[in-house]
């Protein structure tokens, strides 16, 4: 869309990231640390998107299920981050990111499957966090800013953006760049800037964070605040399905119509629950910020990864995940999930990375998503020094230098079980 109106550019940057979720915190880290000059655009009023926002703060599994973890990087860094001031802890057994044989045997001996590398965190505390993080790397961070529409122009076939126009308490601004991240979580950028994407339906599922006098008790007794918490849903169905109600049509989320529906009928249904409970005895800490979607809109990629490319590896791998609900189940992140070569300076991450099924799962829950989001602006910083489009950077370097900051570019064969005994059930 080209710009009709006269509005006057605010500054122009390097790479413009849209959105603050952790997916997008990384990108803008990680391009800044590359010395690129970064504006990172958040709809809301702090960072973190559903990890924060969303109140869906677990740093899910990030090792093979067997004692040896996959994930490192920007995902390892945030985790510690998250530990630092608050709540939660890396099971005692993990050392240097395993577990030794001689535990891993006393669990086979025990018959016990050994601990997953995991742990839940203070949202709001991670928050403050990643804030300080930007702002000592030098991310320029504009809250309260709603992205309305690119501005581009189609050159040969290839769309180029040429910034963004955004809306908050100054009015309408614009911001033009060379690189741009989508980071949005609903792939708004690249939608409206007429690049080719994909969605899917997400179940009856709403949950914020309550306080009883139960609660409060056990945290007393085990001298660990993050008891006095316990969760409250509207809608209870579960990751894979359970429980959506028949009457309920799956929440697209890319309108404002599908979105209207989802809040209003399920903090209706929370609401019912709470008038049953006794006044005095408990209180709603926190509503989630944010729509809980899971998977709404995603970047039609140059490649969609599969679920049956587990344990395929990519040339163009950009980090090695685990499955964070099926222990032995490792995949590879193309580079080719994070771009579409109609674009030449557009790149997304996090949740809205190509995947297809249950793959889409995989790539779309923290650590994954924060691992794409230092991929993309990684990515965005050396097309800058390259003077290629995003799509066409030179990959075997991009991936020495995420190898150089602790990515573990492809897994180790030798973890590639013969049979794997975890199995699930999960709607594609």
């Amino acid at each position: 869309m080209l710009l009709t109106e006269e509005i006057n550019e605010k500054a122009h940057y390097d790479v413009i990231v849209a959105g603050g979720g952790v997916a997008g915190a990384a990108a803008a880290i990680s391009a800044a640390r590359a010395g690129k000059s970064v504006l990172l655009i958040e709809k809301a009023q702090k960072l973190g998107g559903l990890a924060t926002l969303g109140l869906i703060n677990y740093f899910v599994p990030m090792c093979n299920g067997r004692g040896k973890q996959i994930i490192f990087g920007m995902a390892e860094e945030f985790l510690r981050t998250a530990l630092k001031y608050g709540y939660g802890s890396i099971h005692p057994d993990f050392v240097n990111g395993a577990i030794s044989p001689e535990k891993l045997a006393g669990y086979a001996a025990r018959g016990e499957k050994p601990p997953r590398y995991q742990t839940k965190f203070p949202a709001e505390i991670f928050a403050l966090q990643l804030t300080e993080l930007c702002v000592a790397e030098g991310v320029d961070l504009t809250f309260d800013s709603l992205l309305s529409r690119p501005v581009a122009e189609e050159t040969g076939g290839q769309t180029k953006l040429l910034g963004v126009v955004i809306e908050n308490k100054s009015g309408r601004e614009y911001y033009t760049a060379d690189m741009f991240v989508d980071a949005t979580g609903d792939c708004d950028l690249v939608y409206r800037a007429g690049i080719p994407t994909a969605e899917r339906g997400n179940f009856h599922t709403y949950i914020g964070s309550k306080i009883t006098l139960d609660s409060c008790r056990k945290a007393v007794e085990t001298g660990d605040i993050k008891n006095a918490l316990t969760g409250i849903c509207g809608g209870g169905a579960s990751l894979y399905g359970g429980g959506h109600p028949k009457d309920i049509p799956l929440y697209y989320g890319c309108s404002s119509d599908d979105v209207n529906r989802y809040l209003i009928s399920n903090q209706l249904e929370m609401l019912k629950k709470l008038k049953k409970d006794d006044r005095l005895s408990r209180d709603v800490v926190t509503l989630p910020g944010m729509c809980q979607f899971r998977t709404t809109r995603r970047i039609e990629g140059d490649y969609v990864l599969k679920e049956s490319d587990v344990y395929r590896h990519f040339d163009d791998s950009v980090g090695a995940i685990n499955d964070f609900d099926r222990r032995d189940f490792l995949y590879e992140i193309p580079y080719r999930t994070l771009v579409n070569r109609k674009a030449s300076n557009l790149i997304t991450c996090g949740r809205t990375a190509a995947g297809d099924g249950y793959a889409w799962d995989v790539l779309r829950v923290i650590p994954p998503a924060i691992i794409t989001g230092q991929a993309a602006g990684l990515a965005c910083a050396q097309a800058l020094d390259e003077s290629r489009a995003v799509a066409d950077i030179d990959v075997p370097k991009l991936q020495r230098t995420l190898e150089a900051q602790n990515v573990l570019i492809h897994f180790d064969d030798a973890d590639i079980p013969e049979k794997s005994d975890d199995t699930i059930e999960h709607n594609d």
